[in-house]
């Protein structure tokens, strides 16, 4: 009976010590390898996902542009986008530096016209530009995606990990079939389906703005 209990003392004593120690124990389960994390995928600037257009001359750009649709998830146009109102931007080289374009965009809200000045700083990158906000983490980065200068420019508007795509043009005249297709294709690869596109009025845009309605903004979208 005491053999008994020291054969099954000693089993037990044998099976901690392979529980406890397989490593050191001969014949004993070799302990698993840990599993590797896989490595961190370098974060991307959703901005680089669309370079602007190779050569752009912004000296070109400079000028009135019509705002013609806006294709955006931006929850101001999602609620308002069936009244937006016509809207004009015009661009001119800063006096101060040639490294800042002037811009000013002329809408209307509450039956009046508003004026809305700001500053698109040139970056080392031709095609670039940027909007300042009150902290970087607020900045706006602007790309000319595509443009011929004299009838059409397509403009990513990229904050806060967002983008809005905006088609612009010279005239207030309704652009071609297959500008209108591509600007469609250019707005599906950033997820914006025909229920995200927002047309704006190409009529009743305002002309000279009283002065009380000049402000200085960021705007929402």
């Amino acid at each position: 009976m005491v053999k008994i209990s020291c054969c099954t003392l000693l089993l037990g004593m044998l099976i901690c010590s392979c529980l406890w120690s397989p490593a050191e124990t001969v014949g004993g389960a070799k302990s698993r390898p840990r599993p590797q994390r896989k490595p961190k995928k370098p974060k991307v600037n959703p901005v680089d996902d669309n370079p602007p257009a190779s050569n752009i001359d912004i000296q070109q750009m400079t000028g009135t542009w019509y705002l013609l649709i806006a294709s955006s998830k931006c929850p101001y146009l999602l609620k308002h986008g069936t009244n937006v109102q016509p809207t004009v931007m015009t661009l001119t080289r800063s006096s101060a530096s040639d490294q800042i374009l002037s811009v000013s965009t002329k809408t209307r809200h509450n039956h009046q016209c508003w004026e809305i000045k700001q500053e698109y700083h040139l970056s080392p990158v031709v095609g670039r530009l940027t909007l300042k906000g009150d902290r970087p983490e607020r900045n706006t980065e602007i790309v000319i995606g595509e443009t011929d200068y004299t009838s059409y420019a397509v403009i990513y508007y990229h904050k806060q990990g967002q983008v809005t795509v905006k088609l612009y043009s010279r005239s207030v005249e309704t652009l071609s079939e297959p500008m209108l297709t591509k600007f469609e294709q250019l707005a599906e690869k950033q997820g914006f389906g025909l229920a995200y596109h927002f047309s704006f009025p190409d009529y009743s845009h305002c002309g000279e703005v009283d002065q009380d309605h000049v402000i200085n903004c960021i705007p929402t979208c």
